[in-house]
């Protein structure tokens, strides 16, 4: 059985962790194809933290006519994404850029380059001391203006009577789905996850407008966000 920390590993991980897995990047490629921007033959779409590259597969799959640029800072990750990429025998064109979504910025040209934009588990790994809004800033500031961002990621719940029913039963899922004990309890470490509020004032503050959730399975939600124009 392949380690959490590998790539491969880190896909049957997430899969035992997060419910409804398996649908997620095809849902979030669906979401941004239907999108004003996005939906036009030959977009540019930014894949920010690509990682073992689902969401890229999905893409080439529903829109091969989409120019992609797959993003991450880790070299293993975005070498398992190519590999996967070349297995699948797409014609599709990808760029790769090892690299944040802040230093993309940087190249010329990225500025309000893309018409759309997918970011799939990556916001709840940033610590609400900047990172966050940073992160935002520059998908909003990459994106043209009207354009579309799929946000999903782990929330906090706006209920807080009902965190500790929702912990029990994201445990319970986690073993019913064959994750050992002492892994799933390291499942939620180094993730910081915000209640929809902090999130509305961050999106609106990197130049969005206010988020509208499309997905909820336990406390992982997804939201389209719009780029003001």
């Amino acid at each position: 059985m392949d380690p959490a920390g590998t790539p491969t590993g880190y896909d049957r991980l997430q899969s035992q962790v997060i419910p409804g897995y398996g649908s997620l990047a095809r849902l979030a490629v669906a979401l941004l194809s239907c999108s004003p921007e996005a939906r036009q033959t030959g977009s540019d779409v930014l894949v920010a933290g690509c990682g073992t590259g689902a969401e890229l597969l999905e893409a080439v799959a529903q829109r091969p006519d989409w120019k992609l640029t797959a993003l991450d800072p880790s070299a293993e990750m975005l070498a398992e994404s190519r590999q996967r990429l070349s297995a699948a025998q797409t014609s599709a064109t990808v760029f790769w850029q090892q690299s944040t979504v802040e230093d993309l910025l940087d190249l010329p040209g990225m500025e309000g380059r893309f018409c759309g934009a997918l970011s799939v588990l990556v916001l709840q790994s940033l610590p609400d001391d900047g990172s966050k809004l940073a992160f935002l800033t520059a998908l909003a500031r990459s994106l043209k203006p009207g354009a579309q961002l799929v946000l999903v990621d782990l929330m906090r719940s706006a209920l807080s009577s009902l965190e500790p029913q929702l912990d029990a039963a994201w445990l319970a899922f986690q073993a019913a789905s064959g994750l050992e004990a002492s892994a799933a309890v390291g499942a939620s470490q180094g993730l910081h996850p915000i209640g929809l509020a902090r999130l509305t004032s961050l999106v609106n503050a990197a130049g969005f407008g206010d988020p509208a959730r499309i997905f909820q399975a336990l406390g992982f939600e997804g939201f389209l966000l719009q780029k003001r124009a």
